[in-house]
């Protein structure tokens, strides 16, 4: 290894040197020792001496001459033009590895170098047979990993010692929760099997659309998507990119519900709830179990928004809002006061945004037909943090299809409150089982209250059975 600017000569120069100066040396040492005999043993004289000098620095300069043009040859065969081969060779490896290990030498070349050559023939077939395993399994922990967490994610955990060391640091991101409504109790009623292909489908399009937008999938809890946009790279419009997908995912799901209904599935809906706010983002755990995620309120509020919503719907928070309320359409703020918080949450329906030039709008979906006039007594119970409250609450139907019903009760039912219903209704013919809901409108009526809720999880065969009667009704 050589310093930049410092001039080297290769092993031609320094052979063909070498052996000059030292025969040269032998030279002058002879001449110094035959004048000095000459002149101490036979009582040369000065003239004398000055002319067998000369005879003998002639015949010194013959011999010198001889010595290197003759050992130069021998030499550049035998030792330099093999070394300058290889080394040539090993440069190539820079340019093109595939010639590496192409080196040709004569017949008579010493078996050193022979040896050197096959040697080096050997380390290389194991360095490259090591590189391209090491490739295949790096390519491997990727594609392999990549699939539980996200490429960039598993970029940076390889990159370097740090990325597998437990801590994190504080980013600015965008939460986006997706959650499917009554997916559950869905389930219940399945073939496992059947249902865990169906799950996977709307997962790797949902999927397809959060890498899509630059957002790492963060956990899949179920049927539950966890995304975050910012992490582990910051871009400017996390909040604007956050927003486009959940449109187009709600979009997608719009399409892949065409292709469940014709195969007999029943129509999927999926909330989202959108939050932006500051994180803790890097691997939590320990030594013995670590995962890459992130921790923080932001994370908490996004899912509490999500929770509030109803299938079809994107809703933002108050911080999503503001960096990004330049480019969306909004319906009127919500405001819903909910358990653990001093004030109320505040969310915005989304359902356009202006990316980039583009206007991605959530796909108009179709007017609802008048609902079928029917009164069906019923109790009802609150659900809070997914438990149901003890007393029930009496009313009854005013009028419904397979996605509402008009409701009325003595207990006002607060906005987007949701609950459990049980209808007072079970003949030889029909029994209906539990249906849950999400109270989207609330108004008091003279001495009663009136409710409209949104469906949220039917049984097929009692979303059937409502089919029929409105299809009955209307003969």
């Amino acid at each position: 290894m050589t310093d930049k600017g410092e001039k080297t000569n290769g092993v031609r120069e320094i052979l063909v040197m070498g052996v000059f100066w030292r025969i040269l040396f032998i030279e002058a040492v002879l001449l110094a020792y035959s004048l000095g005999y000459r002149w101490l043993i036979e009582g040369a004289g000065p003239m004398e001496l000055f002319w067998y000098a000369i005879r003998i620095m002639v015949l010194v300069g013959i011999i010198v001459v001889f010595m290197v043009v003759s050992l130069k040859r021998f030499l550049t065969k035998k030792i330099i033009d093999p070394l300058e081969q290889i080394a040539h060779a090993n440069r190539q490896i820079e340019n093109n590895f595939s010639k590496a290990d192409t080196i040709d030498l004569p017949a008579d070349t010493p078996d050193e170098f022979k040896t050197i050559v096959s040697t080096r023939a050997n380390m290389l077939e194991r360095i490259i047979r090591v590189s391209d395993q090491r490739l295949q399994l790096v390519k491997f922990i990727k594609d392999t990993f990549g699939r539980y967490l996200s490429q960039k994610v598993v970029e940076e955990i390889l990159s370097s010692a740090k990325g597998r060391q437990i801590g994190g640091t504080r980013k600015t991101v965008t939460v986006l929760m997706a959650d499917l409504r009554g997916f559950t109790s869905l389930s219940e009623s399945r073939d496992p099997e059947a249902m865990v292909q169906l799950l996977n489908r709307y997962l790797k399009q949902m999927s397809a659309i959060i890498l899509a937008y630059d957002g790492i999938i963060d956990e899949i809890i179920g049927d539950a998507i966890l995304a975050v946009f910012g992490a582990p790279e910051p871009h400017e419009n996390d909040p604007q990119r956050a927003v486009a997908c959940a449109i187009k995912m709600q979009n997608r799901l719009a399409n892949l519900n065409k292709e469940l209904m014709d195969e007999g599935y029943p129509a999927l809906e999926m909330g989202i709830g959108i939050n932006t706010g500051s994180v803790i983002v890097g691997n939590i755990g320990s030594d013995l179990r670590m995962k890459y995620g992130i921790v923080g309120e932001t994370v908490n509020r996004a899912a509490r928004i999500e929770s509030n919503s109803i299938g079809g719907q994107v809703l933002i928070g108050e911080s999503t809002y503001r960096s990004a309320q330049h480019q969306i359409q909004t319906d009127s703020p919500k405001t819903v006061m909910m358990k653990g918080m001093k004030k109320p949450l505040v969310f915005y329906p989304v359902f356009a945004i202006d990316m980039e030039g583009k206007n991605i709008c959530l796909d108009v979906t179709a007017a609802p037909g008048p609902l079928l006039e029917i009164q069906i007594p019923f109790h009802c119970w609150i659900i809070q943090d997914k438990k149901l409250d003890l007393i029930p609450i009496s009313g009854i139907t005013l009028a419904l299809d397979e996605t509402c019903v008009l409701i009325r009760t003595t207990t006002a039912i607060e906005l987007l409150t949701d609950v459990k219903l049980n209808f007072d209704f079970c003949l030889e013919a029909h029994c209906f089982d539990d249906i849950y809901a999400k109270c989207i409108h609330s108004e008091p009526v003279r001495d009663s209250h009136h409710a409209r809720l949104h469906i949220t999880a039917m049984t097929e065969k009692d979303r059937k059975r409502i089919k029929e009667w409105m299809t009955q009704a209307s003969a």
